[in-house]
């Protein structure tokens, strides 16, 4: 089952159902607040057009229009714009270079514009426009009309000299120019700290612009945009931030004149900071950091909370970090950090929980009501809810007013460079908060029916939970791109992450990798090439299958050096899907077959067995990498490649070389692995026992070939007390707790009703269960182990192996077949030979052509954390490892 992430609005759009891959699951959710109703006064509307009405006509070009209406002898066809004017049509067919650009719309009738209507196409497009079709005997007698999509001709039209234009605020020594790709609207004047200022046009662009005195330098601006919106069918004029700011008041509701390159936004030791060393892709070890959880529980951290708790360095959330980065963690993954919608800015302004949290059982239900009360006020929320792209988030900083935004976060950077990490954000380009005349929809307000994908009505796309934008779209693809650009080069950000990436063209994100590839330390500060990209390639909606584009998805990114979450060896190791209505369905750690839990999901001993072996299968392929071309003889004994092992109907191999995918057990969506793991564990397995089966779990991620990522915590056994969307549950259920004394956050209540309450019979129990509360020798045990294996993980180069080839020569499963132990995985790695022992016993693996071969346990783990490993033994003679239950070990050759 392929996991959207989880960010849909708790709207009827909510509780839809996402057609993903083989399987069909509801989407998870996240809160929008309601917007307020934008404010906007409205010109006067035509008679005929004075209300929204549905566009199934779809302008693609100068020259073509696409609709369903089909053409007789008896109709003629016309686009009608204001005043009564017609642009004629005649019936055509689709080119071939058409059809690839609209693969969606390739089978549909098309219409020619009357090469002498042409050049009124521009005044047409700045008011309101309708596809007719009349009889042609009665021209009065209209047999169809329907709104017109525009967004193709707009491109057309304006996007060759719109791409090359610098948007937003760009500075010329101490005079701004400020710059808005607005080409539908009217009129455009900017409203420049009250005053209102002209602004001039460009026709062969579209972009509007005015050039100011170093005055304007800070000064708090929107622009005024009068503009026909088909989605309330009038004219009306907004007041809107700008798409490019680089700065905001706070709460969002102005833009500012700022300069990025302003010293005064540069902390002490900007321009000459130095990041710790670039690490390639395909060996990157990312720790994915919510900002607020990381230190809003932190007792040690001055800044609670803030960009500026990365700055503690002896907090014991940073120290965590130092020992993370000191044993092989490359990167932090923030969550988003851009200007988002539904969080209060001002701390001033945010509620918090009105009852004695801590005081209440640990199976109540009144934690999670309590908090709810709040959440919709509160300084809490995932972020995947984009305002402006390209501004640092305001909540996050000690004043949302202002030039705070910046300073604060590049001292965050600063922070974790210092600590040895280096930055990867969370990007959310693929959807909006709001579109149509929402307060918080910017784009949709300044060119409307553009920025955001439209299906065949005319009806912004919510596939991906929100309000969609369409990267197919040169200018949003820009932005995109300019976006990312600017992040690298005035934040120094070192990676990116693509919130549902395949919603994006494979061409989009390839622009954005061509973009970064250009910049250099010379010209721009930083080395783009070094900067890692990797994003969620899943495949669904409105665009899956590659129906309107080449889809930045698993399948298609392979060989492109950007890497695709893959859920293939996640699902195997924890067992089930997100969305089952049992959570104790079993996985390889989590107990199927070996150690049954009694659950009727299970099924019968035999189809465990089965289910066990086909996800060890699973997990070898993700070994590799996913290397689609990698060949391994399974469990069937089979001589197979990755492409051939089965995956809910797709390929489980699907990479061309190590760094294509992207591993991990898990991440901030669905429960954590410590909460999963506490359904799926026979309930009396003590807590040692679940702290062992954690790190057996993260090892199959952190010894793969390519790069792993794990949740921040996740080392320390963290729960959110078995949320599944913890979105907007509040710093209760999420915050990270750094010592262990605090515990690991488990039993802080029953989760959130809104998407667990069916779960509660089975959680309910589970709160108030000793074994599953665990301690600090099971917690910090656990986090050292998991460290260990980080050390092998970076200091054995078999481990980073460059190609395919390299995978194949130094990788295989020596006891894969059809008498291969349910539950043990051994592996040999170059001079390595890893056991993954998931059993609850201790299971010794014999390799007859190793026999004579010298082997210890790596020196790592023999000097190292875990007293149970180090009960693993050789058998020189036969050839014959054993391991605990429940163990990873690792030996070495040559011992």
């Amino acid at each position: 089952m392929k996991p959207p992430r989880a960010t849909l609005f708790r709207t009827a759009a909510a509780l839809a159902t996402l057609a993903l891959g083989a399987a069909a699951v509801p989407a998870v959710s996240q809160t929008a607040r309601a917007a307020t109703p934008a404010t906007a006064t409205p010109a006067t509307a035509t008679p005929a057009t004075a209300e929204a009405t549905p566009a199934e006509a779809q302008w693609i070009d100068r020259a073509t229009v696409v609709w369903k209406a089909e053409h007789t002898a008896a109709t003629v066809e016309e686009l009608s714009y204001a005043d009564g004017g017609t642009l004629r049509l005649t019936p055509a067919s689709l080119t071939d270079a058409q059809k690839a650009a609209y693969p969606h719309l390739a089978g549909r009738p098309a219409y020619r514009l009357d090469p002498r209507d042409r050049d009124k196409a521009a005044t047409a497009l700045r008011g309101p426009l309708a596809a007719v079709q009349r009889a042609a005997d009665d021209h009065d007698h209209v047999l169809h009309r329907t709104g017109v999509q525009i967004p193709g001709v707009l491109d057309d039209l304006y996007a060759d000299r719109a791409r090359a234009a610098r948007l937003g605020p760009v500075f010329h020594g101490a005079r701004p120019t400020l710059s808005v790709w607005a080409p539908t609207a009217r009129s455009v004047s900017l409203d420049l700290d009250g005053r209102t200022v002209a602004m001039r046009r460009d026709p062969g662009s579209g972009v509007w612009s005015v050039t100011g005195g170093p005055e304007w330098r800070d000064k708090p601006y929107r622009y005024r945009v009068k503009v026909w919106a088909p989605s309330v069918g009038k004219t009306v004029t907004n007041e809107v931030t700008d798409p490019y700011s680089t700065a905001l008041t706070a709460d969002s509701a102005r833009s500012l004149v700022t300069d990025l390159a302003d010293p005064r936004l540069a902390p002490a030791g900007w321009a000459s900071l130095k990041k710790p060393a670039a690490v390639p892709l395909r060996d990157a070890r990312i720790q994915e950091l919510h900002i607020r959880d990381f230190s809003s529980a932190d007792r040690t951290s001055a800044h609670p909370g803030q960009y500026l708790a990365f700055t503690d360095r002896d907090s014991d959330g940073m120290r965590h970090l130092g020992r993370l980065a000191r044993s092989g963690t490359s990167y932090v993954h923030l969550l988003p950090a851009f200007d988002f919608g539904t969080v209060p800015e001002r701390r001033s302004d945010q509620a918090r929980p009105g009852c004695e949290l801590a005081a209440l059982p640990a199976d109540s239900d009144q934690q999670q009501k309590c908090v709810a009360e709040t959440a919709a006020k509160d300084g809490f929320n995932w972020g995947y809810d984009p305002l402006h792209y390209t501004v640092p988030e305001g909540s996050y900083a000690s004043d949302p007013d202002g030039p705070a935004r910046t300073r604060e976060f590049r001292q965050m950077v600063q922070g974790l460079a210092h600590a040895g990490l280096r930055t990867v954000m969370d990007v959310v380009y693929n959807h909006t908060v709001a579109a149509g005349q929402d307060e918080k929809s910017v784009l949709d307000r300044i060119v409307p029916g553009y920025y955001q994908r439209l299906l065949d009505d005319g009806g912004v796309a919510t596939s991906t939970c929100c309000p969609g934008t369409a990267p197919e779209h040169a200018m949003m693809g820009k932005l995109v791109v300019d976006s990312i650009v600017t992040w690298a080069r005035q934040y120094k950000v070192d990676g990116f992450r693509f919130d549902l990436m395949g919603h994006h063209p494979k061409a989009n994100i390839l622009a954005v990798r061509k973009a970064l590839d250009a910049l250099t330390p010379a010209k721009d500060g930083v080395d783009g090439k070094s900067i890692i990209l990797y994003g969620e390639g899943w495949n669904f909606g409105e665009v899956a299958d590659d129906a309107r584009f080449v889809q930045a998805t698993q399948r298609n990114m392979a060989g492109t050096g950007i890497a695709t979450f893959s859920d293939r060896a996640r699902d195997a190791v924890r067992g089930g899907g997100p969305f089952d209505e049992d959570p104790r369905v079993q996985g390889f750690a989590s107990g199927l077959f070996t150690d049954p839990n009694g659950s009727p999901a299970g099924g019968s001993p035999d189809e465990q067995r089965a289910r066990l072996l086909h996800a060890q299968d699973l997990i070898k392929v993700g070994l590799s990498g996913n290397l689609a071309d990698y060949t391994f003889t399974d469990t069937g004994g089979r001589r197979v490649k990755g492409s051939e092992v089965d995956y809910n109907g797709s390929p489980a191999g699907y990479a061309a070389a190590p760094g294509d995918a992207l591993a991990y057990a898990d991440a901030h969506d669905n429960e954590t692995l410590y909460d999963a793991l506490a359904y799926k564990l026979p309930a009396a397995t003590s807590a040692a026992d679940r702290a062992r089966a954690q790190v057996l779990a993260l090892a199959t991620a952190t010894l793969s070939q390519g790069p792993a990522l794990s949740q921040a915590g996740t080392d320390l056994l963290r729960s959110k007390s078995l949320d599944r969307n913890s979105f907007d549950s509040g710093d209760w259920f999420n915050a990270i707790h750094w010592d262990c004394a605090s515990g690991n956050g488990f039993g802080r209540g029953l989760p959130p009703a809104a998407d667990n309450e069916p779960k509660w019979p089975y959680a309910k129990p589970l709160l108030t269960n000793p074994a599953v509360r665990p301690g600090c020798p099971e917690i910090t045990g656990a986090s050292a182990s998991y460290r260990d294996l980080l050390r092998i993980r970076t200091t054995e180069k078999a481990f980073s192996q460059a190609t395919a080839e390299g995978v194949q020569k130094a990788l295989s499963f020596p006891l894969s077949g059809t008498g291969e132990t349910p539950g043990v995985i051994t592996m040999r790695l170059g001079g390595l030979v890893v056991v993954f022992n998931a059993t609850p016993s201790r299971q010794s693996q014999t390799v007859p052509a190793l026999a004579g071969s010298p082997y210890a346990l790596h020196p790592i783990q023999a000097h190292g954390a875990d007293a149970t490993v180090k009960t693993s033994r050789y058998e020189r003679a036969s050839g014959t490892f054993t391991v605990p239950g429940r163990t990873v070990a690792v030996y070495a050759a040559g011992g």
